[in-house]
């Protein structure tokens, strides 16, 4: 459920949001920061695959050291359409919903990566941050923090009730929260949480940004 990670030592932490097979987008924008992978770290809110060519590459992060992510609905429907088969109604969900990339990538590699994968991909993170905690979800957390074991998943990875409302109420037991899944014109934050799918896959406009930053915020 929640994989936790002690403070960078050595170098910086950033953060971005979904990537939906946007590979290219991601590698201009670590260059833009000269991103260091030997020293600094990655952390995504999840959706690596679907709507994008380059999903597998994506997907592939996850077996990279310096490289974290929690998981979104679209490995959820991923997980779901493989494993099920061609013939389920969790394929067809998949293909309306961005899964097309999985023929140019072939089914049976994208079902062994994707296996590989999951054990990689918790619902939650949390890294400490100059004294501070960060913890991520793909799209809703809890109302409290230490609750998240108890959570329900399907809003960890589907919810957007919090910001359909403008809940700005903060997630309590947590500096701050960064979340996915909901496309926002430009990060936008409601209490402690902070929402960054800018859409990268329609509107090429991917948001990475160093966590240090996003807790700043919370102290001014």
């Amino acid at each position: 459920m929640l994989t936790t990670h002690a403070a960078n030592s050595r170098g910086r932490d950033f953060v971005v949001g979904d990537l939906h097979g946007q590979y290219r987008l991601l590698q201009d924008a670590l260059q833009g920061v000269a991103f260091n992978a030997a020293e600094d770290r990655l952390f995504c809110v999840g959706d690596l695959i679907d709507r994008g060519s380059d999903s597998l590459d994506c997907l592939k992060l996850v077996f990279m050291p310096w490289f974290h992510a929690v998981r979104g609905n679209h490995e959820e429907l991923a997980r779901h359409a493989l494993f099920e088969g061609e013939d389920s109604s969790a394929w067809a969900l998949w293909m309306i919903n961005g899964g097309g990339w999985v023929t140019a990538s072939g089914v049976d590699e994208s079902r062994r990566v994707l296996e590989a994968a999951l054990p990689q991909l918790p619902l939650a993170r949390e890294l400490a941050v100059a004294g501070k905690r960060l913890g991520m979800v793909h799209a809703e957390p809890p109302a409290v923090w230490s609750r998240l074991e108890a959570a329900d998943r399907e809003a960890l990875v589907w919810g957007r009730s919090r910001i359909q409302r403008g809940d700005a109420t903060p997630v309590v037991g947590i500096d701050a929260v960064v979340v996915g899944h909901t496309i926002v014109e430009r990060p936008t934050t409601l209490g402690n949480v902070h929402y960054i799918d800018t859409g990268a896959f329609s509107t090429g406009r991917l948001t990475l940004i160093e966590a240090c930053e996003l807790l700043q915020e919370q102290g001014e």
